[in-house]
């Protein structure tokens, strides 16, 4: 239903000659820009208590004088304002405020298509079509930065004491330091909160994976109050056992057995790697750890004289691989592979499929916060045993 009625509308059709689209925008931004010419001055006779000629009723010395051209950005394009003014300098409007020359919350969109992971040019090429302002790769940049200090605060900000489930994972991208092109990763942390819903963590862009990264990780988690960790996922990341050992002693690890089954088939060539991979399912899906070891040594002596490194990666890492068997089936469906995680790192590739080069570690940073600010919008997904209750997910944890 319209907000005017039919007879005003018709008229404006009819007075303002519209006949295309293009037409009812410059109609349009014609009578945006004398509404904001007359909401200027309304704002001013109320500023000074009479109207302009009525010196019956005025009451102050301050008086009108004239008018500052002012060059706005609007939803309309680019225009001209006459900005009225007082003698007295006092006049301070509210719908084009001083200082202030975009009305149009550009800002905001052109933050919100580069977290959509448009590139600047796109944007620049959106920006000119809608609203006929061009932007230079500069001033995008310009604009996105202002999100840096909440990426800061984002990144710092206290965490719960407590998260039954924590996720690591990395992502790898391009770029540039000291004017050479690097292969950098971005650390990703997701946790599961008590109450069972998702939550990134935080975000680390480093270089290579060593205990004494991770040991950094971990310290930085804490200092942000997070006190206990049941379980800690992993994709077997370099250094993170030794890490976890100093800071998290009383949290357990589980490596990603989707993850451990893939690099165990590269050791198995094509012709017997349907029936490896179905040997190994005997493992991973058995009822509890004594019969998924049994199994293993069953896998062992029908394999382990073909594919003998194929083999000693399970029992080399069956303390890590073994954690899910402790838990009830809709734990184990959680803890048991880094899907979790590996979604989200789905979503940011998508994201950031156009950047090829990233001109620095801030402008990555700021391009994932972004998006997991976009992203974190739509989980809504409960996950952990059905009838637990929220808080108690660790005998003993103290809530």
């Amino acid at each position: 239903m319209s907000t005017l009625p039919k007879n005003i509308l018709r008229n404006v059709l009819e007075e303002g000659n519209i006949k295309t689209a293009s037409n009812l925008h410059s109609y349009l931004k014609d009578m945006f820009k004398d509404l904001i010419q007359e909401a200027l001055e309304a704002e001013l006779e109320v500023n000074l208590g009479y109207s302009k000629g009525d010196k019956k009723n005025k009451s102050t010395t301050n008086r009108r004088n004239g008018h500052s051209t002012k060059n706005i950005k609007s939803q309309f394009g680019q225009m001209d304002i006459a900005v009225p003014r007082d003698r007295d300098g006092e006049f301070e409007p509210i719908i084009v405020p001083k200082g202030k020359r975009d009305i149009s919350g550009i800002e905001e969109t052109v933050i919100s298509l580069y977290a959509d992971g448009m590139s600047t040019r796109d944007i620049n090429k959106q920006m000119h079509s809608i609203y006929g302002i061009d932007l230079s790769a500069e001033m995008v940049s310009k604009i996105t930065d202002k999100v840096i200090p909440h990426v800061k605060e984002w990144q710092n900000r206290p965490l719960d004491p407590m998260y039954p489930f924590v996720f690591l994972d990395a992502i790898h991208f391009k770029v540039r330091e000291n004017n050479v092109i690097v292969s950098k990763a971005a650390y990703v942390v997701l946790g599961i909160n008590q109450d069972g819903f998702k939550e990134v963590l935080g975000i680390w862009i480093g270089h290579n994976e060593t205990s004494k990264f991770w040991l950094g990780v971990l310290n930085h988690l804490k200092n942000r109050g997070l006190q206990d960790v049941m379980i800690f996922c992993v994709d077997g990341l370099n250094g993170f056992k030794q890490a976890l050992e100093a800071t998290f002693p009383n949290s357990e690890m589980q490596r990603c057995i989707i993850h451990q089954i893939r690099g165990t088939l590269k050791y198995v060539p094509y012709k017997d790697r349907k029936a490896f991979a179905n040997d190994l399912k005997s493992i991973y899906t058995a009822v509890d750890e004594k019969s998924g070891y049994e199994a293993l040594q069953e896998v062992k002596e029908t394999w382990s004289n073909k594919y003998p490194n194929a083999i000693n990666s399970w029992e080399n890492n069956w303390d890590t691989l073994s954690t899910f068997f402790k838990y009830a089936a809709p734990i184990r469906k959680i803890i048991y592979t880094t899907n979790i995680i590996e979604s989200l790192n789905r979503q940011y590739r998508k994201v950031t499929k156009t950047k090829t080069v990233f001109p620095s570690d801030e402008s990555l940073e700021k391009m994932l916060y972004l998006a997991t600010m976009d992203i974190s919008k739509k989980w809504s997904r409960r996950y952990g045993a059905e009838g637990m209750e929220p808080k108690v997910w660790r005998l003993g944890f103290d809530t």
